[in-house]
């Protein structure tokens, strides 16, 4: 596969350049060396070169007296957290734009450092008012407001753990996690609109708050007409207006510090079945890989504009204003749709606000590729931008393509980005200036001691000869992705389930951090993740990720989307299941007539692509595929509606209705309702 080094930058203009040649550093392989043999070297010279201010000095970088699942870095250091991301540049350089923030209707506020640094006072003033102390619980319940970033802000001021929550969640998913934290306070908005359309949060709010017996007060965010608040009633909870509470309240005063390895947040996994896993971040660790991440792979420089399309309830929120404050950057919040009202609206945000820097997924730019003329920019649209972002799911080559060539211009990287909620950022990227594969990562990110091992936990790195007995997911060199050395970003645990903690990461392989990817180096030492490991589909005693028949599918002319599944079969032990959305409407419209046919096509397409032995059972088209608001299609969805089992809780989904065709499908299969 051919590489690509986009034209515009150059890697000896990079911060990850400077940092090299800073430390003494001759290329990226020494400094991951060193960061694998010498951790408090390098972690030291990270924090340093972040310019992290300390009020007391940390004796040690890192701790590791209670084993790797359980490291104390920076210690017996205190942080004031606010002032890192804030005030300092509030007093340098107060003008300097903090949030810019655009809202579904066009909508457009912004906050300088100052005017940041201000409110964030007044906000912790005020929630210390309603009683708010050092440790407790604070939830917000937001959509991509300047609020959102000023809650979290102000609960490291105080010393509170925050709780960011998925904007899109319904009353029961809030309610489980508000019971799960014991949050004392909740920050709702009274709604947002959403193409255009009004979305109600505060009914969902007070429905979750009634079950929610620890719940004192109830803090809402006008950005609709405000005629609902507040409310008195019975309610155990007590209610203020935001607004009312920040201009009442004088701005705290003085120093905020707090302990290095003091939570700073608790961020709930997406799941959608069971108890909600509560990931615990501190107060130094979730900023600095946040930062590091930054200015190391995405080459965030001072007063760069980043902008990503996500949620302040997904990892990705909380990294963008913590990462990008702590990097002295200018953050855009964006409240609505990316294609609304027009399929090029994404390309109208980064030209309006000046964007350097573009976060999106996958799904997300399939989508506007799908839109032909209409979804590219504008002429001279992203004269300003230097890199897009991607996150949340692997790529298939079509539209990687589309976004670099045709998008892009072959001048901007696209930076791939793969970690999660309990990394605290990513494990694998890519780099600017450095020359990358499509859908690929050129490696780990400088301090993640990335692996991929077989099932007896040896490593695939090294090229070896090994039998395919399909039992142990390394052939090919596809193996499970691990991490072999701790990390700043990590948890400290998860909320209050120390069990589930070490049973979900650390249980496989003594000392080493299984993450649930499915991952491949190749020859040229590039890497690539192949999906999460609990969706792989193992057909006649062969392991594949789902990933390769999605980007088959997808490479031929009928297809927009896909997603595979692999379901029972008596005979093979798994077969593949595949549905997709047709691409141009008229060929699709033909195409759908004459299903069979298609079918017949579609599924001697991917025979010739992965192998006849790999051909899926079916192909369903379908007018709609499960997805998050921020694009990710979930396949554990898809596979429980096509078998009939419970699928849970489905308010994180944009489109719950797309599982009834799903469904549709299973009974047209067997003649009958799933059970």
């Amino acid at each position: 596969m051919e590489t690509f080094v986009a034209s515009w930058l150059r890697f000896e203009d990079t911060e990850l350049a400077r940092f090299l040649a800073a430390h003494g550093y001759p290329c990226l392989d020494a400094l991951h060396a060193c960061a694998a043999t010498q951790p408090e070297r390098f972690w030291g010279e990270v924090e340093q070169a972040l310019g992290l201010r300390w009020v007391t000095p940390y004796l040690r970088v890192c701790d590791l007296e209670r084993g790797p699942a359980w490291p104390r870095w920076f210690v017996g250091g205190e942080i004031d957290l606010h002032d890192n991301l804030v005030g300092r540049t509030a007093r340098e350089d107060p003008q300097r734009p903090a949030l810019l923030w655009e809202g579904d209707d066009g909508s457009v506020r912004e906050h300088d450092y100052a005017a940041l640094d201000d409110e964030v006072r007044r906000l912790a003033a005020g929630l210390a008012g309603l009683g708010v102390r050092s440790s407790d619980r604070v939830a917000m319940y937001l959509p991509m407001v300047p609020e959102a970033a000023v809650v979290l802000l102000a609960c490291a001021r105080l010393g509170a753990i925050g709780l960011p929550l998925f904007s899109g969640y319904g009353a029961e998913a809030v309610a489980s996690r508000l019971q799960d934290s014991g949050a004392k306070l909740l920050v709702c908005a009274d709604g947002y609109l959403r193409r255009g359309r009004q979305v109600d949060m505060l009914g969902e709010a007070r429905r979750a708050a009634a079950r929610a017996p620890a719940l004192e007060a109830l803090v809402v965010v006008s950005q609709l007409d405000g005629s609902q608040l507040p409310e008195q009633g019975t309610a155990h909870w007590r209610e203020t207006a935001y607004r009312d509470l920040v201009e009442r309240c004088a701005p705290q005063q003085g120093a905020a510090p707090h302990k290095a390895d003091a939570p700073l947040m608790i961020l709930y996994t997406s799941g959608t079945t069971g108890r909600p896993k509560g990931v615990v971040h501190t107060h130094a660790g979730f900023p600095l890989k946040a930062a590091q991440d930054m200015m190391m792979a995405f080459d965030v420089k001072p007063r760069d504009r980043i902008g990503w399309i996500t949620d302040m309830g997904w990892m990705m929120g909380p990294w963008l204003v913590f990462g990008g404050l702590l990097r002295g950057a200018t953050l855009m919040l964006f409240e609505g749709t990316p294609n609304h009202p027009q399929p090029d609206r994404l390309w109208q945000l980064a030209q309006r606000h000046r964007l350097t820097h573009l976060g999106l997924s996958p799904t997300l730019a399939r989508l506007l590729m799908a839109e032909g003329e209409a979804g590219l920019p504008a002429p001279g649209a992203l004269a300003s931008l230097r890199v897009f972002g991607s996150t949340g799911e692997p790529w298939n080559e079509t539209p990687w393509r589309w976004l670099f060539e045709r998008v892009g211009e072959g001048r901007r990287p696209i930076i791939n980005y793969s970690g999660g909620t309990e990394i605290g950022g990513g494990i694998l990227s890519c780099f600017v200036g450095l020359p990358q594969k499509p859908c690929g990562f050129v490696g780990p990110i400088p301090g993640m001691v990335a692996d991929v091992v077989d099932g007896a936990g040896q490593s695939l790195r090294a090229p070896v000869a090994r039998p395919s007995d399909g039992g142990t997911g390394g052939e090919a060199g596809v193996g499970e992705l691990v991490l072999r050395a701790p990390w700043p970003g990590m948890p400290a645990g998860f909320w209050q389930d120390e069990a589930r903690y070490l049973d979900a990461y650390w249980s496989r392989f003594p000392g080493v951090w299984v993450h649930g990817d499915w991952a491949r180096i190749d020859e040229d030492g590039h890497w690539f993740i192949e999906g999460r490991s609990d969706d792989t589909l193992k057909i006649a005693g062969k392991r594949v990720g789902p990933a390769e028949y999605e980007s088959a599918l997808v490479s031929h002319p009928l297809v927009k989307e896909a997603v595979a599944i692999g379901v029972p079969d008596p005979v093979k032990g798994e077969t593949a299941v595949c549905f997709v959305t047709l691409a141009a409407p008229g060929a699709a419209a033909a195409a759908a007539e004459r299903w069979a046919a298609t079918e017949r096509a579609l599924r001697a397409h991917l025979a010739e692509c992965l192998g006849k032995a790999l051909a899926p059972s079916r192909v369903y088209c379908t007018a709609a595929l499960p997805r998050t608001r921020n694009g990710k299609i979930l396949r554990r969805l898809v596979r429980a509606a096509y078998l009939g089992e419970p699928v849970g809780d489905l308010t994180a989904l944009e489109n719950p209705d797309a599982l009834a065709a799903i469904r549709a499908s299973a009974v047209h299969a067997c003649g009958r309702a799933p059970r």
